[in-house]
């Protein structure tokens, strides 16, 4: 009896084998359904950074809007990128045309103290309003271009514009442009630095966005280096000495 059902399992393991796999969803976007509540891709890239991007339009009104699409490109000379999709009326962001318009933006880094202002800028508004007043936050001049920066915000990046790529998608929203920009200065709050003159991750509480409705914060960093030998690798890590 025994060897009969060890023979049994033999020939049927492969097909357990694959029933075990068919309990792992699989679906194509935007081909099959997924079955779940909400389309799961947004909940499964994360975190992401916030771009908090600030502009000033070419009639001098100031524009402010967060994106969760944003990234660090590349370091030496750094550029930065902010994908922003079209709005519900299927055109393109404020942010995005005056970029554009204007050559330039700026980031803002968007941090946990700051996280109420920074949902209150995500409301889609006319090109006449001024988010920074819906936000509830102080413009400050920047030094090198005309794009305004948020003051209550630590760390900001001024950034000349250098290219849109643009990406068709579907519906209304599904289109996205892309915002490629060069970081041509970049301001520091003292308080936003460590005694050894390191960022303060763990004080400023960068936000970032998860899925659904949700939003994390950084409130814990661990340390790995890269092994080998390879010294300059791992000092390129730590960021360039000056």
């Amino acid at each position: 009896m025994i060897r009969a059902v060890a023979v049994l399992f033999l020939i049927y393991s492969p097909f357990l084998s694959l029933l075990e796999l068919s309990d792992n969803m699989f679906y194509e976007p935007g081909k099959s359904k997924h079955g779940l509540p909400h389309d799961p891709f947004k909940s499964c890239v994360i975190p992401r950074p916030i771009g908090w991007i600030s502009t000033l339009s070419t009639k001098g009104i100031p524009n402010l809007a967060p994106y969760s699409q944003f990234q660090q490109l590349t370091f030496d000379p750094p550029y930065v990128m902010f994908a922003a999709n079209q709005n519900t009326l299927a055109k393109r962001k404020d942010s995005v045309e005056n970029a554009e318009q204007t050559g330039e933006f700026v980031w803002n880094m968007a941090t946990y103290d700051l996280r109420d202002a920074v949902n209150k800028s995500g409301e889609e508004v006319g090109p006449e309003i001024d988010e920074f007043e819906i936000a509830g936050v102080n413009i400050e001049p920047s030094s090198l271009i005309k794009s305004p920066r948020v003051k209550e915000s630590p760390i900001h990046f001024e950034c000349k514009y250098y290219s849109t790529l643009r990406l068709p998608g579907n519906g209304d929203m599904g289109s996205v442009n892309i915002i490629i920009g060069r970081v041509i200065g970049i301001h520091i709050s003292d308080d936003a630095l460590t005694s050894q003159g390191l960022i303060d991750v763990i004080k400023l509480r960068p936000i970032a966005r998860l899925g659904y409705y949700d939003y994390t914060s950084v409130e814990s960093i661990f340390e790995m280096i890269i092994p080998g030998s390879n010294e300059k690798a791992r000092l390129g890590m730590r960021g360039r000495q000056s």
